[in-house]
């Protein structure tokens, strides 16, 4: 008989005993990370290069610049958390979860952006005596800063016990576990308390303010002129994010919004109409207007995967159903038929066509389950390709003139309004992807609307059910081919919808813009990964997973052949440290974390 130990190790925290991860008394810990994000704040004031060659600028005195502005950002949020842990008035408000471990990640944040910066400036410049004092004093202060957030104390798991007959492979793997655990325990964070009531001017106001807040990071991230900076933001937006999030900030703006989903979802879309306002020119206007077509395709396979939980991995082929129908009929002279229809009657053709494809396809295919399902629509998706590749007079009907494509398809014009020239509105000169940004934001809301209506509907309910448990739906009286291929004709009516107006942006529908994979979004595995990454069920979740998914790649191209390699690295560690996806619904969520409390409020767009 084995008789089970706990092994013993001198000088090891008791069990539960409060300490940190750094043998530093734990109130000098919290003075050196609060008075560290000052310290941080007042280095970026100063040069950390002596040449102007780095991109950003950062040789001038008391006004810091690219990377030095991140820094900036991540020193506030240090010293604002680490004041709220010491219950200054007027900022408890900041931490209602806790402030330890938002300053943990706060001070991760403003580290490892700063330390980023001397690295890229001494690897680009050719050594570290390209670096100023500035640059110095920042990377030692913000060490420092890190050095004493992970002083403060966290409750220690209890480890597991020891079999005294392990190996000392095993006794290793058991050291790396507990290991492990303790370093998630002092990154954790309590749960907050509900929201009180607040005014509804109040509450309208707070969620005018975080909407602001994302315009901002957005525009900002969207807007960064070099590679250097762009991964900067990242490595402040993602620990920044963490940090808020521990702090209880974003689970206290969820339930807010949550109350008035309505004018936040309305807001949302003002928000976004802001956008081309904020930019000097039409360069960014362009890849917010392939964001939109990209996340509204990605919301209507939502309906398909997330809702009914039929895994469809040829989607893109309805998109591109749609804009080939669109363009045959829009006037463009590759077209066989020779008509021009207005844009109502394309749009209508483009989402109709689709639609027939999406019952065709599903009428003998739904029957089937899961894998099986999965490889009919890959097949689906392949043969869509090839079918149009062959249809150029030679190998089949001359229809969509084979790898070329329909090419010079006009711009719109709708009610007069050219939306392939330039006009000025408030001052400000719109570009013609900007009018295309506004065209499909409209487009997305209908998108929305049909999707928020649906899935609060009999047959979202259906739906679901049939998701959970296909066996049991059927059970209780669900038609389930019907509720299946009703969600598969939606689905397809919705991607081409978005591809009657791709067309028109891209003037040319080509076989090769509707793989299944690729390096550039939309494809199938794009779209089904916008889904999973940003929360499968949820209305703000592909929407996030797709702009996510195509700024990335986009500003990620200096990396050249490492570029899919980092991204699928990033992708595989967001899943695996949050499977549920960015923006979960409260099944899944609780799927993936039994044992965790439920979100305190739930709403249609998500936990």
């Amino acid at each position: 008989m084995t008789t089970q130990t706990t092994e013993k190790t001198p000088n090891t925290p008791a069990t539960g005993a409060a300490t940190g991860l750094i043998g530093i008394p734990p109130h000098l810990g919290r003075a050196l990370a609060t008075g560290g994000g000052l310290l941080t704040i007042v280095s970026t004031f100063l040069a950390w290069t002596w040449t102007a060659a780095f991109p950003g600028d950062l040789t001038v005195y008391g006004y810091p610049g690219g990377l030095q502005v991140l820094v900036l950002i991540g020193g506030a949020l240090t010293t604002l958390f680490g004041l709220s842990s010491y219950g200054v008035k007027g900022l408890r408000w900041l931490t209602p979860a806790g402030a330890d471990a938002a300053l943990r990640f706060a001070a991760l944040a403003t580290f490892a952006t700063t330390w980023y910066a001397v690295l890229a400036i001494s690897l680009q410049l050719g050594g570290l005596v390209n670096l100023e004092p500035g640059a110095y004093i920042a990377a030692i202060v913000t060490l420092t800063t890190l050095l004493g957030a992970l002083a403060l104390p966290f409750e220690r798991p209890a480890p597991d016990p020891i079999d005294p007959d392990e190996t000392g492979w095993s006794l290793a793997k058991h050291r790396a576990g507990h290991g492990w655990q303790t370093v998630k325990a002092a990154f954790a964070a309590g749960e907050p308390g509900p929201v009180r009531a607040l005014p509804s001017y109040a509450e309208i106001l707070i969620i005018v303010a975080v909407l602001a807040v994302c315009l901002t990071v957005f525009t900002y991230g969207i807007g960064t002129e070099y590679d250097e900076l762009f991964v900067g933001f990242l490595i402040t937006a993602g620990f920044g994010f963490a940090a808020a999030h521990k702090a209880g900030l974003i689970r206290q703006a969820t339930q807010i919004t949550a109350r008035h989903q309505t004018i936040t979802i309305w807001g949302a879309f003002v928000a976004a109409a802001l956008f081309p306002f904020t930019q000097t020119d039409d360069q960014y206007a362009t890849i917010g207007v392939y964001i939109l077509i990209f996340a509204t395709v990605a919301l209507g396979l939502n309906i398909v995967v997330g809702l009914a939980g039929l895994l469809d991995l040829g989607y893109v082929a309805f998109l591109g159903v749609g804009a080939y129908a669109a363009a045959l009929v829009s006037g463009s002279p590759s077209s066989p038929f020779g008509v021009h229809f207005p844009f109502w009657a394309a749009v209508l053709v483009g989402a109709a066509a689709s639609l027939i494809f999406g019952v065709l396809i599903g009428a003998p295919t739904l029957r089937l389950r899961g894998d099986y399902l999965a490889i009919v629509t890959l097949g689906f998706g392949e043969i869509f390709r090839i079918a149009v590749l062959n249809m150029d007079g030679t190998s089949g009907p001359d229809i969509t003139n084979g790898s070329n494509g329909i090419s010079a398809v006009p711009d719109l014009k709708i009610l007069g309004f050219d939306l392939g020239a330039r006009h000025d509105i408030l001052g400000v000169t719109i570009g013609r992807f900007a009018n295309y940004f506004f065209l499909m934001l409209i487009i997305t809301a209908v998108v929305v609307l049909v999707f928020r209506r649906s899935s609060d509907s009999r047959i979202g309910r259906a739906w679901v059910a049939i998701r959970e448990d296909e066996t049991a739906a059927l059970a209780m009286g669900i038609n389930g081919f019907r509720v299946k291929l009703i969600a598969f004709a939606v689905g397809a009516a919705l991607a081409g919808l978005a591809g009657t107006v791709q067309a028109h942006v891209t003037y040319t529908v080509t076989p090769e813009q509707y793989l299944f994979a690729g390096t550039t979004p939309p494809n199938s595995a794009f779209l089904l990964a916008a889904v999973v990454l940003g929360g499968m069920g949820t209305i703000g979740g592909p929407l996030l997973g797709a702009a996510l998914l195509f700024l990335i790649p986009n500003k990620l191209q200096f990396l050249g052949d490492y570029q899919l390699l980092a991204f699928g690295l990033a992708l595989v560690l967001l899943m695996r440290f949050r499977p549920e996806g960015l923006i979960p619904n409260r099944r899944r969520q609780l799927e993936f974390h039994d044992k965790a409390e439920a979100p305190a409020v739930l709403g249609k767009t998500g936990a």
